[in-house]
């Protein structure tokens, strides 16, 4: 029996694996003999480089970069308003593909004037970039991780419980009023999760072309559904009309969390790069904008009993991830993870509109109810986030 199987098994493998040998080979081949090499030899080298960031301190510049194009960049000459400067730059001048590097350029910057960067590849390609106020960088100690810490707790945890002090309303509230609000919170999470793929995408427009920013964004969204379908599958199967509502509460909170967790990465990124009035500004609309996340997350269990410990969870799961995600944004904001964040953030969302709407017409509430209760949430996401910065 064995003897039989091993050589089918090994005919298996063979199959499998011969066509990516021959395209490995048929590529070897292009790119050594065929058009690919010609026109490789015959036209200049297609470079590209993107500056992620500019930080300051007293006399100095760093400038932060990655390769995201198909060949290596040699920076050749730094200007810095118009004048060339000396510069260092590690790990080397020359970035691989899909590489980064750190330029220091010692540069007496004065505090909020406008700076205007170019970098001058071997091949004389330029690179610019544009500092509109200077500020110098905040420096990472306890103090700068306890601020960011208490931006996530304002901004996230502490909205977030407010909104859960609504269940006592809920609980009082017929039939009727319940499908209302279940509706309205549908509506929320749905305007959450176009906002987030909007978010998603605009910051994929600043990715280097190689991290194919549009793609990240997809991969994130259908990875996170698909995840999240199975994960609800399991836990609610063979679970009663409690247990669901109660699982469902729980979704409502992951989704918003991880949307929660785009946000702190915008507050966290406007104060490191040093944009105080804008972060400020993002603080206040969040947190007025996410008051209304804890209704949406404690309507489902309206009609239930959950313990305290219960809802001090669901608001701890939805809120504590604004804390992460000003941590990451202030202590190296990448656009790359943002994206991606953003983008699992939205993916959760939808998810969880799915399994609402599947709630709400497995109870067949009035008809008219639901319709209000969806534009009233629509509605009331966009009024609150008029209080956030555009």
């Amino acid at each position: 029996m064995m003897s039989t199987s091993n050589p089918s098994l090994a005919r298996r493998w063979v199959w499998a694996l011969m066509p990516l040998l021959l395209l490995i080979v048929l590529v070897a081949v292009l790119v050594r003999f065929g058009p690919l090499g010609v026109f490789i030899k015959a036209f200049p080298p297609v470079e590209e480089l993107t500056i992620d960031r500019v930080s300051l301190a007293p006399q100095m510049m760093a400038v932060h970069v990655t390769n995201g194009g198909p060949q290596p960049v040699t920076v050749a000459q730094v200007m810095v308003d118009e004048a060339y400067w000396e510069f260092s730059m590690a790990p080397g001048h020359t970035v691989p593909r899909l590489g980064q590097a750190i330029i220091a350029v010692p540069y007496p910057w004065v505090e909020g004037e406008t700076h205007h960067l170019k970098l001058v590849s071997s091949t004389g390609l330029t690179f610019e970039h544009t500092i509109e106020v200077a500020t110098a960088t905040p420096t990472v100690d306890a103090r700068y991780l306890a601020t960011f810490t208490l931006l996530g707790i304002y901004v996230g945890v502490i909205p977030v419980l407010l909104g859960l002090l609504w269940f006592p309303f809920l609980r009082q509230l017929d039939q009727r009023w319940i499908a209302f609000f279940l509706s309205l919170t549908a509506g929320l999470l749905l305007f959450l999760g176009v906002e987030a793929v909007h978010d998603a995408l605009e910051t994929a427009g600043t990715l280097p072309p190689a991290f194919q920013g549009v793609g990240l964004v997809l991969v994130g969204l259908v990875i996170t559904v698909l995840i999240l379908v199975a994960v609800s599958r399991r836990v609610t199967s063979g679970a009663d009309a409690v247990q669901r509502r109660l699982a469902i509460a729980f979704l409502i909170a992951l989704g918003i969390g991880l949307h929660n967790l785009g946000e702190g990465l915008a507050i966290g990124a406007a104060y490191s790069l040093g944009k105080i009035a804008l972060g400020t500004f993002l603080v206040l609309g969040f947190t007025i904008h996410n008051t209304t996340e804890g209704l949406g997350i404690v309507a489902p269990i309206a009609r239930d009993r959950p313990a305290v410990r219960t809802l001090a969870l669901l608001g701890i799961l939805a809120g504590v991830p604004t804390i992460l995600g000003s941590w990451i944004g202030g202590l190296n904001y990448s656009p790359v993870l943002a994206t991606l964040f953003l983008a699992v953030g939205a993916g959760a969302i939808f998810q969880v509109v799915y399994e609402l709407l599947k709630l709400m017409i497995g109870e067949r509430p009035a008809l008219g109810y639901q319709v209000a209760g969806f534009a009233a949430g629509l509605l009331v996401m966009y009024i609150t986030g008029l209080f956030v910065a555009a």
